[in-house]
């Protein structure tokens, strides 16, 4: 079983000592590759294409100026990133067979580097996947990533026994051939509402929240049979057989 969940968009710029050896980028060439393009960019275009102030323009600007040369101290992605998601993972917390579980049964999504593992090193950076680049003849980026990551996914998915449990956000199945994905292996979506009335309600900070806690609640257990996913609970959300289907598991919160 593979899980499967979205980069962020916060990064830490802080960096502390660990004694685990980071992992290669698989795809990190062809961040090199992107890299290169947004170095050359003024702080006005990257603005445009990341549709972010003048200050978070210059900021990235520095960031992709120091990527291309290697100079910038890496940080494994599962301890990079600090978005709602990664926060209730808590990664800082994890023992060195949890790292070791993450590495081998969690994928994170980046517009950058592709599809990483936990302990991948990474350098902070920011994009977005409607970005369109000269080098990628001017498609988007959910475009240039679906022909270099969809069959190496579906190959990793049939690896961990052929389910994938998707954690991620919506957009971000628009880096593969979703499509081929679900046709090729099982694809289990938890989702998790509130009732408001009579009607589910999907607040994105708690589904953020919750995707944090399952995400830590499968490497945590080492959990392997989605089945047992059904047991989770957390803060009142709990699974509503009634709301579910062999691809959906509800949970719901009142």
């Amino acid at each position: 079983m593979l899980t499967f969940i979205s980069c962020a968009k916060t990064m830490t710029e802080i960096r502390e000592n660990s004694s685990r050896e980071m992992t290669e980028p698989r795809y990190g060439d062809h961040a090199l590759h992107l890299g290169r393009e947004i170095a050359r960019m003024s702080g006005e275009e990257l603005g445009r294409i990341l549709r972010v102030n003048p200050r978070i323009a210059a900021e990235n600007r520095r960031r992709y100026l120091d990527l291309v040369p290697g100079t910038t101290p890496r940080t494994e992605a599962l301890s990079a990133y600090t978005g709602v998601v990664f926060q209730h993972i808590a990664p800082e917390n994890f023992t060195e067979e949890d790292w070791a579980y993450a590495r081998e049964h969690l994928r994170i999504t980046s517009f950058l580097y592709g599809l990483l593992r936990p302990t991948d090193g990474i350098a902070p950076y920011r994009m977005e996947g409607n970005a369109r680049l000269e080098c990628n003849d001017g498609r988007t980026l959910f475009e240039y990533w679906r022909e270099v990551l969809t069959g190496d996914f579906i190959a990793e998915i049939k690896a961990r026994g052929g389910i994938l449990i998707n954690l991620a956000s919506a957009e971000m199945k628009g880096l593969f051939d979703w499509k081929r994905v679900e046709r090729e292996v099982r694809v289990i979506t938890p989702e998790f509402k509130i009732w408001k009335g009579d009607r589910l309600s999907t607040i994105v900070i708690y589904a953020k929240m919750c995707r944090g806690e399952m995400t830590r609640h499968i490497l945590k257990n080492r959990i392997e049979d989605p089945t047992r996913l059904r047991d989770f609970e957390w803060e009142g959300f709990a699974f509503a057989p009634e709301k579910s289907d062999e691809r959906h598991y509800m949970f719901t919160m009142r």
